[in-house]
């Protein structure tokens, strides 16, 4: 970054080539040596998508997540692609790393920003993900699950109006195991997938959070592919959702999400993002992405 002119390359060889630990070992490493922060130099060099990739990559998980959500909340208009997927895609343990982080950070609950930002079921539904109160353990409770079903199809499609808060309760509190046997038992209740039932009893946020959820405990690398193939498909690109499932997923299930892409869309990731972005932009997401298959 010295002098006239940046050397991108050097940039993305050294940021995208370390694991998380080590990338923040170089923050400390380059404040020590340079006197300056690391992030402060990379704003004055680097613009556009590139920039917030690389930001992204030197930011701390917990705290990378913290100011996407902040980010998706802030000012005019809320992101709420954004909000289900973080909020939907944790493990208990990093919401509330999360909760915790985001008070210190703004000195304001999560909660209450999301309180002030949605309203009605779609509120409900975040309040409750965001709580991180979902259950810990493997349990499948084989009575419960068939009861859990039952529940729910007379919540929805079994009768006239759909009792929301019924799916919430189930969704938001029985841990993945558990849920997936709820899924076994509802179809045979109700002859149908309960995606679908879903997309016939709810509608707008509250229907793509509640879809979120269940595409999670069924496949997380499964959701993040399509999550990566919608950003991505069709004319424009949601750089802001690319850029963030590729940030936050490159260390965690990249390998797994790059083969569920290729199993649902006969195409791989890394031949998607070629031919969707551009010069350096390109070259960091093909870097985080890995292998061409």
């Amino acid at each position: 970054m010295k002098g006239m002119g940046t050397d991108e390359d050097a940039i993305i060889d050294v940021i995208a080539n370390r694991t998380l630990s080590q990338r923040q070992e170089i923050k400390t490493a380059y404040k020590t040596t340079v006197g300056k922060d690391l992030e402060d130099d990379l704003k004055s060099e680097l613009t556009g998508n590139f920039e917030k990739v690389i930001l992204g990559l030197i930011t701390s998980s917990i705290q990378y997540d913290v100011q996407e959500l902040k980010k998706a909340m802030k000012g005019a208009g809320t992101d709420e692609g954004c909000l289900i997927e973080i909020l939907a895609s944790r493990s208990t343990e990093e919401i509330r790393n999360i909760n915790g982080t985001y008070k210190l950070k703004y000195g304001k609950s999560l909660e209450d920003d999301i309180c002030s930002d949605t309203s009605f079921m779609f509120q409900r539904v975040l309040v409750s993900l965001a709580a991180g109160g979902r259950d810990q353990s493997d349990k499948v409770d084989e009575a419960l699950a068939k009861q859990d079903a039952k529940d729910l199809y007379e919540a929805g499609e079994k009768k006239w109006g759909t009792d929301e808060v019924k799916f919430l309760t189930i969704l938001c509190t029985r841990n993945r195991k558990h849920l997936l046997k709820v899924f076994e038992e509802y179809k045979k209740i109700s002859k149908k997938d309960i995606e679908a039932s879903i997309k016939s009893e709810m509608s707008g946020h509250f229907e793509d959070a509640l879809l979120a959820i269940v595409k999670c405990a069924k496949s997380r690398p499964g959701y993040f592919a399509e999550r990566l193939y919608k950003s991505m498909k069709g004319l424009g690109t949601d750089d802001n959702t690319l850029i963030r499932v590729m940030v936050s997923r490159c260390e965690v299930d990249m390998l797994e999400i790059r083969s569920e892409f290729k199993k649902m869309y006969g195409k791989s990731l890394h031949s998607f993002i070629k031919g969707d972005c551009s010069g350096d932009y390109r070259k960091v997401l093909l870097k985080l992405c890995g292998g061409e298959d």
